[in-house]
């Protein structure tokens, strides 16, 4: 986070009062809610881990893109329903999600602007991680983060200009065009890379998809983290603002998976549009609100995206766990199944053996 300088009407005055809740360096103090200056270690920390964890993303997506067949990648670029599907829901349910939630809450104007900064973000990277290790349609998720990134430098101004005019002027909000950009290459590079390789030596694709799905699962885990260590600042928030955090990701999973069975998508292209839509990417909400607000603002909002990264991280976590434990007894009955279906035809060429003399064919042993 960056470090700000004091306005004048939170100035010594303000810390004063409040120095047993906030510390003497806190720039924004708020009863018990601070924002502290960033010191020296965590600037280095920031910069330092934000090289490692994007070069760690690049190697992730590269991998990602082992599990992607280029004929399979193209048809769904040339027949898009599965993306057009995403499209409704990544640009159609979350921001019209966000927006109905802000006001079931009836939350401050400028915690309702960043819920629907959220909501009109594209897709993000570990949704696809995610995908992987439900056995989702790994083409399909490629596809839909690689075009909800691109659309979103169209679709976020327009969603933010018909949702946000009743709170704030849409043009006060800054959108990077140029971290949307950079995300776009970071993703669209390495996969393109893994494709290549899925191409050429699939046998050694095989092996780097497995090394990259555990990375990848590592990695989300790891961004958590430091995004906690990274913005300690104002966790004391609107109690609203937690509760929201926490049906969001909730809502984008089940409406996205319920939209897709009602377009008669596949079970597992399900599962994919489901995550897709779920999951945001809210690192671009981060730099959007950042770039967008005072730190007086900042300090009643700016812990909303980390709140809903955790919390889209805990039910995609919960909807890994079920779909494994279903794969897992649907074997277990199948391959019950299969051996009841044995024993009876064990028993059928029993006694026709005895009815035959004992006699088996050839065919039947």
């Amino acid at each position: 986070m960056q470090t700000y300088l004091l306005s004048q009407q939170f100035s010594t005055g303000c810390l004063a009062e409040n120095s047993t809740a906030c510390p003497t360096n806190a720039t924004i103090c708020y009863g018990t809610s601070c924002v502290l200056p960033e010191d020296n270690f965590n600037q280095t920390l920031s910069v330092v881990l934000s090289t490692v964890l994007t070069v760690m993303l690049a190697l992730v997506m590269f991998s990602m893109g082992c599990n992607v067949e280029l004929l399979k990648f193209w048809a769904h670029i040339k027949r898009p329903w599965g993306i057009f599907v995403g499209f409704l829901c990544q640009f159609g349910i979350m921001p019209l999600a966000a927006f109905l939630l802000s006001l079931a809450f009836n939350v401050l104007p400028i915690q309702a602007v960043v819920v629907m900064i959220m909501g009109c973000c594209p897709g993000g990277t570990a949704s696809n991680v995610v995908a992987y290790w439900v056995d989702g349609d790994m083409d399909l998720s490629i596809s839909m983060t690689t075009c909800s990134t691109l659309l979103a430098m169209g679709m976020m101004p327009l969603c933010l200009f018909i949702y946000t005019k009743m709170w704030t002027d849409s043009n006060a909000i800054v959108l990077p065009y140029d971290s949307i950009g950079t995300s776009l290459v970071a993703l669209v590079v390495p996969v393109s890379v893994g494709m290549f390789v899925n191409y050429k030596w699939p046998s050694k694709a095989k092996i780097i998809l497995k090394v990259g799905s555990i990375a990848g699962a590592l990695l989300i885990v790891i961004i958590a983290v430091v995004g906690g260590i990274l913005y300690r600042g104002s966790w004391i928030i609107s109690p609203k603002l937690w509760i929201i955090g926490t049906i969001f990701p909730a809502a984008g999973y089940s409406l996205g998976f319920i939209l897709a069975r009602i377009a008669g998508l596949s079970w597992n292209r399900c599962r994919t549009v489901s995550l897709e839509t779920g999951m945001q990417n809210t690192q671009l909400c981060s730099t959007i609100v950042q770039l967008s607000f005072s730190p007086e603002q900042l300090e009643l909002m700016f812990t909303f995206p980390l709140i809903y990264s955790i919390f889209q991280l805990l039910f995609a976590l919960l909807i890994l766990a079920g779909y494994r434990v279903y794969r897992r007894h649907r074997v277990k009955t199948e391959t019950d199944v299969e051996k009841t279906e044995e024993k009876e035809d064990s028993k059928s060429v029993s006694s026709h053996a005895k009815i035959n003399g004992g006699f088996v064919s050839n065919e039947t042993k």
